[in-house]
This record gives C-alpha cells, structure tokens and sequence, in this order.
C-alpha cells in the first residue's frame, strides 16, 4: 500500500482537509488522517503549497506529443498521445478524430478498440467529431469529408464497443431518427458544428443529444429572437468549452459558468500535435498547420484545435475567467468522467483509479500518478507555450 500526504486535497467534487489518500494496485483504498495510515504503506509527503487533485480527464484530444490521431489512427498512436498529456497531467484521455473519410473513420474505430483491449494506459474511449457536420460551420474541417449519415455509417457508429464512444454532429444534418439509433446503441450523441435552430437542437435533445461540443465555437449563436444552438446548450445537457482566450472570451466563459455551473459545463483541451511537444507547424488533411504565439491556424486564420492541456485550461479558468478553484478542478475531472460514464475516473473515492495530479499555488503541474505509478518527465514549464 502507498499512501500520499497532502495539506490540500480536491476529491473531484470539493477540497477535504490535509489528508492521506491510500492507494494499491492502481486503485484509490479511500482517505484517512496522517495518523491514520496503515503500517507498513509506503508514505510520500507532498510540499505544503501543493493540491492534490484526480489526474484530469480530457474528452476532445486530437493529438499531442508530435502526433495527431487522424494522421495515423492506429493503437501506436493512440498511446503515444495518451502519454504526452499524461505527462501533463491528463491521466485520461478521449482520442477525437476529426471529420474524415469512411476508411480512416473505421482504422479509427479498430485503433481505439484495440487500445481498450490492450488496456493502453489513459485511453478511455473514442470520440468521433464529424463528419455530419454543417459545411456552413466545419471551421478547420475539411471541405470534401462532409457528408450526411447512410445505412452503411449508421451500422459502423452502432456496432458494440466496450468503451464510451462520443459522437460530434450536426443536429440538422443528421435524421431525428438516427440520433435515436445512435443514442439507443448507448452512444454519447453531442451536438456541434452546426448552424441548428434553438428548435432543431432541442429537438435533438429530445431525441438522445446530451451535450454541445466546444461550446460557442463553430455553433448558430445566441441572439434575441434566434437563440441558436448556444441558447440550447445554456438549458439542456452537458457542454465542454475550450478555455485558451483564444476560442472563447472570458466574459463568455464566466456567463456559461453562471448558467450551467461546474455541474454542467466542462473543460476540453481541444489538443493538437503540438501539446506536449516542441514542434511548430503539424499537416492535417493536406493543410499545414502553424502555431504562433500559443495560437494555431491554417493558412487562412481559421483556428485549428488548441495549443492546450486541462492544466493551462484550470489555471486560466481560475486567474482569467474567476472560477471558483473547486469549481475549475471539478471542470476538469468529475464533470467530464460523469458525462460520459466514466466512473472510476475523475475523483479520488474508495475504488476509483489511483490517477492524480499534483498542481503548486501558482497551478503548475509538478507530479502525476496513473494507475497508482508515479510517473517521470513532467512538463511543468509555465511559459506563453504553456503545453
């Protein structure tokens, strides 16, 4: 048994006080006074300024550490992002591959079933965003893989998988019927990218839509007598939101969080190739992709994903934004594991994942713990290439 002492710990839903968290065989045993650890665990002290919080929990990664899913979507892949955001403090991860063809789609499908089998460490699910999407709203997406969902797609997105698959459309785009389908074969059907009424997203709340992908972003806005789909993210579902400055204005960001709170709205890294990396510039369906100053773009300007990880995302929420701390944290682990059923993730508890991050006063990720095994090369660096 090991045990980790803390002044400060963030259970996935509120701060207890200094506690020890005991933990063995990957798995959290519960939390109990400094007195009160077991004889014989094998004890570590963390510095007094430090939080200890669940390992975070990212539902949109596109790539990370050099890589990107849609370049190459096979389980080598898919360990090689989950490892670069673990070593930011991402303990789980849900890789997204962005609007392609029906071949990279199905690769996609097989890489992250396999991973789930092989047990890949941080790799908790798939999320497919697009390609029914709206051409009017694809942003960075490209132009040629819009298309609309057949027979032959709807067996491919309902067949069996044992991990939680999310699914990015377009509520206008794709039939009621079929959002039915896909929710009855316990897809997590969000909505985005998309130039829906406030009536045709409701009606695919309605219908099995629980949530908005990047929420304000690349979505019909919300307006006096048009409320859009913005509108109906504020009244229904779950809803994640990239908190770079980049995506979305602080003011926004502060206006969700009135309406929805930390029980609703969740943060997403929206991560590229160049999170946890030190490259530049990464290819993405034959378009090259630059970051500058934090920023990426394509050729035209258009935003292409963030150069971010659900460490930057906290910090910013909290000293940008003026999020509770509990609040932030709990955006960033409890929401998003509640919001696609991941129940051993996100929170330190009896029986959940011995996952944690280890973030200073200033939020700094300075160590991490995934299945209960500290892990070597943390990127910690605070500087404007933050990730």
């Amino acid at each position: 048994m090991k045990a980790l002492l803390a002044a400060r710990v963030f259970d996935g839903g509120g701060f207890a006080g200094p506690s020890a968290v005991l933990f063995e065989h990957g798995q959290v045993i519960g939390l109990t006074g400094a007195a009160d650890v077991p004889e014989g665990a094998t004890v570590e002290l963390l510095p007094d300024d430090a939080i200890l919080a669940p390992g975070f929990v990212d539902l949109q990664v596109n790539g990370g550490g050099g890589v990107m899913f849609n370049a190459d979507p096979t389980p080598a892949t898919l360990a090689d992002i989950a490892e670069a955001h673990a070593r930011l403090g991402t303990t789980a991860v849900m890789p997204t591959l962005i609007s392609s063809d029906r071949a990279t789609r199905r690769a996609a499908i097989a890489a992250a079933r396999a991973a789930w089998a092989e047990k890949i460490p941080g790799v908790v699910g798939l999320h497919l965003e697009g390609p029914f999407l709206a051409p009017t709203r694809r942003g960075i997406h490209p132009a040629e893989a819009m298309t609309t969902v057949d027979a032959e797609d709807l067996a491919d997105l309902t067949a069996a998988f044992a991990a939680p698959v999310m699914i990015t459309l377009a509520p206008e785009i794709v039939a009621p019927a079929d959002i039915a389908a896909l929710a009855a074969a316990g897809r997590l059907v969000f909505a985005g990218h998309t130039d829906a009424s406030f009536e045709q997203a409701m009606a695919g709340f309605e219908v099995g839509i629980i949530g908005s992908t990047h929420l304000f972003n690349a979505m019909s806005q919300l307006t006096g007598r048009a409320p859009g789909l913005v509108g109906a993210a504020l009244s229904r579902g779950v809803a994640g939101i990239i908190v770079d400055l980049l995506h979305v204005h602080p003011a926004s960001v502060a206006l969700a969080f009135a309406r929805m709170g930390a029980e609703r709205l969740f943060l997403v890294s929206d991560a590229m190739a160049t999170a946890g990396s030190d490259m530049t510039s990464f290819d993405l369906a034959g378009r090259t992709i630059r970051l500058v100053d934090g920023k990426l773009t394509g050729a035209d300007g258009t935003l292409a994903g963030a150069h971010l990880c659900m460490a930057e995302a906290v910090r910013r929420a909290v000293q940008d934004v003026g999020i509770p701390l509990a609040a932030a944290l709990r955006m960033a682990t409890q929401t998003p594991a509640d919001a696609v059923g991941l129940a051993e993730h996100g929170r330190i508890a009896s029986g959940s994942r011995a996952d944690f991050v280890v973030l200073d006063s200033a939020l700094t990720v300075r160590a991490v713990w995934r299945d209960g095994e500290k892990l070597a090369g943390i990127r910690s660096t605070v500087s404007p290439a933050w990730c």
